[in-house]
């Protein structure tokens, strides 16, 4: 009973982190956000996941690779109907920068956005896709309950061909997630009123 109240308070907590303190975050408490992602529940127990952790050099040119996405998005764009999204894409940029941990979330049986694909495959992508995103709540539960902020990203979208040739790892680039310490104490932005979000039926 008391873990669970650890968990409901960790959600109550978690707040987007935007702002990173310079301390580097160490490597058994990664291995912990990592471990409690891994404990997620998947699709046919799946487990569509792998984790790369990118710190140091690594995250410098992995930097370059996304900038250089952000840049050919503007005259070749992979998504031209959001373009209006861009500057805040730039922004997570700056963001990614300042964490001392960036997070890559591969889905190893992920099929190329480039392939067209059968009703069944289909399927299969958002049943993966639903045990990813699990996967990356457990870890950013977990990095609140240690006392780190993280950030859920999807703007890497927008460097999709850049990032896959970056990574040369076998899969498609889900998501990513920044990782330090908070350097600012967001208040909680509003949620739905629970009546406006529940249908009940009997």
């Amino acid at each position: 009973m008391l873990e669970e109240f650890i968990m409901i308070q960790a959600m109550m907590d978690r707040r987007s982190i935007r702002k990173y303190k310079a301390k580097n975050v160490p490597q058994p408490i990664l291995m912990e956000i990592i471990r409690a992602g891994s404990l997620a529940p998947s699709s046919k127990n799946r487990q569509p996941w792998k984790f790369v952790v990118i710190q140091g050099a690594s995250k410098e040119t992995m930097l370059a690779a996304m900038e250089k996405g952000l840049a050919r998005e503007k005259s070749d764009p992979l998504l031209p109907n959001s373009a209006k999204y861009l500057n805040g894409a730039e922004c997570t940029l700056s963001i990614m920068r300042q964490a001392p941990v960036v997070i890559l979330i591969v889905n190893p049986l992920g099929l190329s956005m480039d392939r067209k694909i059968n009703a069944e495959e289909r399927i299969y992508e958002i049943c993966n896709a639903q045990s990813i995103g699990a996967a990356v709540e457990n870890m950013s539960l977990t990095a609140t309950d240690l006392g780190l902020g993280s950030l859920w990203i999807c703007d890497t979208y927008f460097a999709y061909k850049e990032l896959r040739d970056w990574l040369r790892i076998k899969g498609e680039l889900y998501a990513a997630m920044a990782i330090g310490f908070a350097d600012e104490m967001p208040s909680a932005r509003s949620r739905k009123h629970i009546s406006d979000i529940i249908e009940w039926r009997s």
